[in-house]
């Protein structure tokens, strides 16, 4: 009787295991080509608010679609959890709205390394608010590394330009914050998964026409309108709208594993996650254009993604995938959140 509970408990932590896995994997392979993908969609199609807020429709639609096929389900949508997550949804947009505009004015390079920087920062914020273990001297180290090769990087670029950094500034301030809060919000409101996801693209996409105002881009829009012959088809042609709607596709994508993932490990080892996928990121921005780095800044830029190779190194534990030594806090959220370890 013992063995086979033993062997049953086994059994589960495998399953427990592959799942996690193939959340991190999805959302590894999702973060590293949506870079590239938004970059592409924001040269043919540069209007950011309008292409986040399709981003937007297209992931709630999409949600909302899906459940009523009975493909997924979804909580139900009350105003009553709408207000409490209200404050993590416009961190959320906030986040996507720096990081449009980053990639608008600076290329993928620039955009990985600061967001390399973000588990150094990410890791102090879970210590001093969520209460988390302090970083252990190598894993420490290996954000100092990822720190390093980003201030090389700067240091080599000569592409730099005052409104670009001033872009990236605000999108390290804006993504940190919104992987700390929004980790704080998945493990206490208790959504499911796509439940998530709804929330959070539709009450982005009801922010959206307030940023349009903000920023103006509501006239460029009409602008272009009115002065083409066909309206608002001449925005669309057939590059943008295949890079839109990829890009849209992917958003859908990237919501979903990206909550999934935050459910299932600590929030500075979701935020290194995004990090080391950019392997492929690098390889592939390389690879069809001219919009890249010189080569010391590649080679800066590769040591920051070797860093986050050894902070993953450094933190993953038996247990599970990109788990903090000691980490009693991530454990008891698990037994209050049903569903944690799948992410639905």
């Amino acid at each position: 009787m013992a063995s086979t509970i033993r062997f049953e408990g086994s059994k589960q932590q495998q399953q427990q295991h592959y799942a996690t896995s193939s959340l991190v994997v999805g959302y590894a392979l999702c973060s590293s080509l949506l870079a590239v993908i938004n970059k592409f969609a924001i040269t043919k199609f540069n209007y950011p608010g309008l292409l986040t807020a399709l981003q937007y429709l297209t992931s709630a639609a999409g949600v909302w679609i899906l459940a009523k096929l009975g493909f997924l389900h979804h909580d139900p949508f009350t105003f009553d959890t709408a207000k409490k997550f209200l404050p993590a949804a416009l961190v959320f947009y906030l986040a996507i709205f720096t990081n449009t505009n980053l990639l608008r004015h600076a290329n993928v390079d620039t955009f990985i390394v600061f967001r390399s920087l973000t588990p150094l920062l990410v890791a102090v914020a879970d210590t001093a608010f969520r209460r988390q273990p302090c970083p252990s001297k190598l894993t420490f180290l290996s954000l100092v590394i990822i720190l390093g090769g980003a201030v090389g990087y700067v240091a080599t670029d000569n592409g730099f330009t005052l409104t670009a950094y001033s872009w990236a500034f605000a999108y390290l301030v804006t993504i940190t914050t919104e992987m700390v809060y929004i980790k704080h919000m998945v493990t206490n409101l208790g959504l499911n998964t796509w439940g998530f996801v709804l929330y959070n693209n539709l009450l982005s996409l009801l922010m959206a026409p307030l940023f349009w105002l903000i920023t103006g881009e509501y006239a460029q829009v009409f602008s272009a309108i009115n002065s083409s012959s066909n309206g608002i088809a001449d925005l669309f042609e057939p590059a943008a709208f295949s890079a839109v709607a990829l890009s849209c596709l992917f958003g859908l994508l990237i919501s979903f594993f990206g909550f999934a993932a935050r459910k299932a490990i600590s929030a500075t080892a979701f935020t290194v996650t995004g990090v080391v996928n950019k392997f492929l990121t690098v390889a592939i921005n390389v690879s069809i254009w001219d919009k890249h780095a010189t080569p010391i800044g590649l080679i800066c830029l590769l040591l920051t993604i070797v860093g986050g190779v050894l902070y993953q190194q450094s933190v993953t534990t038996r247990g599970g995938i990109g788990r903090q030594s000691g980490s009693d806090a991530d454990r008891d959220e698990e037994k209050r959140i049903p569903g944690k370890t799948s992410g639905v």
